[in-house]
């Protein structure tokens, strides 16, 4: 397939451009889409030399395990070295298509944490680049702002480090080339409440601007506003390329001006799912810029809802739930799945559930491990019983009548919700730091998930209650 013909309609092959090349093996089954942006430079005008680079941001190298549910030590050691195995296959990917320049926007670290052998790892693989005469152009971003350690590591020649102050790098490329000039700014404190780009050194006439940048943009759900700025501010600048870093998800807008956020390389917890990639540049020669996705996350963390509806037989049960984790671990392009299942549907088995839900993740973690490479993280539950869910109104069942006074009565009290907020607190602020966001971020989240566990609270209590008086017990 011709690479530039099939992505910039109307464009004729770049010299030397024919069949993509096959990707390195831990790049099989990686996502393919690419995007295409940059008119053509019109006839008569200059023709440049095709430049490519890889754009990264958000590695946070060594992040520290925030999800309570990693208590499986070997899940945690997974997770534990994901970020790192995930920064080394960027390495790879660089070295594999012979990039010219590897772009990294900010929060190579996660914090003021970081140790020298973090940094001295960092160093190596960048020294990997070196040794290949491709260079690397670092922003710091708000993590790496905290840490005292990326103001004193030494980095390869190759390696430029954009400081405080706006500065701008011009590539020659010689004699009537048009030549690249990236630009760069990092952060000087972990709080940046402004925007940034009006420091930025504006674009150089007849030539290619390209700018790292960290930044919120107009801001984004689970992300705190840094550097923030507008889209249409970056779109207007004159710029042919924004390397943008901070927010984990993936995003590009085409246009004149390429604006492009490459996501998180790994993701760390199941608020980071999905499959993670960096980006793959070319500038070719026709002055076109296309974008492929490659992905380079070694586990893939995914939310799985599975439909118990109906099923009477814990048997039974268990094969829907083994055949659920199957058919996503087939379907995922990273090397392992770590799944966090949330189970759905009308069952007679709801009781039980919330009694043995320990039982049903022993047998879940076994059929994964059966499957290789998949591990269950967690396991939840929402399905009620039929009587329950179908609201009959009619019923001389003591133990419903006592839940819908609970329900009804007691929950919703002041004196309740007091109570809750008041523990909740006292459990928040036992919490390391990284974890105090399991009971939300901010009030109205902080209220929601309060209102989660007291629902989940009354269904376990009552699922004992249930199995009690089912056995004759009291």
């Amino acid at each position: 397939m011709d690479i530039v013909s099939s992505v910039v309609s109307g464009l004729p092959p770049a010299p030397g451009w024919g069949e993509a090349p096959e990707p390195p093996f831990f790049l099989q089954g990686s996502l393919a889409s690419c995007y295409s942006s940059i008119e053509p430079i019109g006839a008569g005008e200059e023709r440049i030399a095709a430049y490519r680079f890889v754009h990264a941001a958000d590695i946070h190298l060594d992040s520290p395990l925030r999800s309570l549910a990693l208590r499986d030590p070997d899940l945690a050691a997974l997770i534990g070295t994901a970020t790192r195995r995930a920064f080394v296959r960027l390495i790879d990917l660089c070295l594999e298509e012979r990039v010219d320049a590897l772009l990294l926007a900010g929060d190579l670290y996660d914090g003021d944490q970081t140790s020298m052998k973090t940094a001295r790892f960092l160093a190596e693989q960048l020294g990997r680049l070196d040794a290949a005469g491709i260079r690397s152009f670092i922003i710091r971003g708000n993590h790496d702002a905290c840490s005292r350690i990326t103001r004193e590591l030494v980095y390869p020649e190759s390696v430029t480090l954009f400081r405080d102050r706006a500065g701008a790098v011009t590539i020659e490329r010689g004699v009537g080339v048009v030549p690249l000039v990236i630009h760069g700014l990092s952060f000087a404190r972990p709080q940046v409440p402004e925007s940034l780009l009006g420091q930025y050194q504006p674009p150089v006439p007849e030539a290619i601007n390209l700018g790292l940048m960290h930044t919120s943009l107009a801001g984004a759900a689970g992300h705190d506003p840094y550097a923030p700025c507008a889209l249409a501010d970056l779109q207007r600048s004159g710029f042919r390329y924004w390397a943008l870093g901070h927010i984990h998800k993936r995003f590009v807008v085409e246009g004149a001006c390429m604006v492009v956020m490459p996501g998180i390389p790994q993701g760390r917890d199941i608020n980071e799912a999905g499959p993670k990639s960096v980006s793959l540049g070319t500038i070719h020669d026709s002055g076109a810029i296309t974008l492929e996705e490659r992905g380079t996350s070694l586990a893939q963390f995914e939310r799985l809802t599975v439909d118990l509806d109906g099923i009477t037989v814990w048997r039974d049960l268990v094969a829907v739930v083994g055949r659920a984790l199957e058919q996503v671990r087939n379907g995922i392009v990273s090397d392992h799945l770590v799944a966090r299942l949330h189970l759905v549907g009308t069952t007679p088995l709801a009781w039980r559930l919330r009694r043995d839900l320990d039982q049903l993740l022993t047998e879940a973690r076994q059929y994964g491990a059966g499957l290789g490479k998949c591990w269950v993280e967690s396991i939840e539950t929402a399905c009620r019983p039929s009587q329950v869910e179908a609201g009959t109104l009619e019923t001389t069942d003591p133990l419903i009548e006592l839940r819908r006074l609970i329900e009804q009565d007691v929950v919703p009290s002041d004196a309740f919700q007091r109570d809750l907020i008041t523990l909740a607190g006292e459990i928040q602020r036992k919490l390391p730091v990284e974890c105090r966001d399991v009971f939300g971020r901010d009030e109205a989240s902080f209220q929601t998930e309060l209102a989660r566990l007291a629902r989940e609270g009354i269904d376990d209590v009552f699922a004992h209650l249930q199995d009690g008086a089912g056995n004759g017990e009291s």
